[in-house]
């Protein structure tokens, strides 16, 4: 079987269940404006058809490649992917219900103060730009805590920093760029929310892309019930920029 040249790793996997770290610059879902391979056709390769032409009646599993939930094409880190549609039933209810605990890795403009709080405002699309989220009238609800690792300067510029973990208790789109934005903290290398002059230095210095990384997430097994913890390594961009 050939799989296609994306530079995916496994962090766990069993019968009914695979999890994987996303590189930055990896569109999960296709859609007819993506042209290079997703994450939903290296799943495709990788795991057999079979279960999913047993189950055809399941078409929410077989059209998306068993794959629970999404993360930017340019955040990094965990995704949880279904090898069964009862897996992916189960795991969608935990989703639903916020019964799976996630944590992110941020680098952000700015020194925080608190250190740690929390955010709660909605956020809901933009009416004049589809493409941008925003916190608008009438938006979703939306919860962000966060707490700060750390502060530095920038090696480029001389800026204060932050590397922040973030806990979002919703699962709304762009969420968490949106909210660090609503605090005057957007995330480095934000091309949507930090700013047009912003984010372009912060491109043309150490970081490439939206600083943001999946990194933990807990949940439960969704055929044995056990809790499973698990990590993605912190990518060496975010590294470079966070390491004096």
């Amino acid at each position: 079987m050939t799989l296609p040249s994306l530079d995916i790793k496994t962090l766990f996997e069993d019968h009914a269940l695979l999890v994987i770290h996303k590189p930055p610059g990896i569109v999960v879902n296709r859609a007819a404006s993506v042209k290079e391979e997703t994450v939903e056709d290296w799943v495709e390769k990788k795991l057999s058809a079979v279960s999913c032409q047993l189950s055809a009646q399941n078409s929410d599993f077989c059209s998306r490649a068993g794959i629970v939930h999404r993360i930017d094409k340019e955040t990094s880190g965990i995704l949880i992917i279904a090898k069964t549609p009862e897996a992916f039933v189960e795991l969608q209810r935990q989703f639903k219900e916020r019964a799976v605990k996630k944590t992110y890795l941020a680098i952000v403009h700015g020194k925080l103060v608190p250190e740690e709080g929390e955010i709660r405002v909605p956020v809901g699309r933009l009416p004049w730009n589809p493409e941008r989220f925003g916190v608008v009238p009438g938006g979703k609800e939306a919860v962000t805590r966060y707490k700060v690792v750390k502060s530095q300067k920038s090696k480029v510029k001389s800026e204060d920093i932050s590397l922040v973990e973030l806990y979002p208790e919703t699962g709304r789109t762009h969420q968490i760029r949106v909210h660090m934005k609503y605090i005057n903290h957007p995330i480095v290398g934000d091309y949507l929310y930090a700013g047009r002059k912003v984010s372009r230095r912060d491109r043309a210095g150490d970081a490439p892309r939206v600083m943001l990384h999946a990194w933990k997430v807990e949940f439960e097994h969704p055929a044995s019930g056990k809790h499973l913890a698990i990590e993605s390594p912190i990518p060496d961009d975010m590294n470079r920029i966070i390491q004096n």
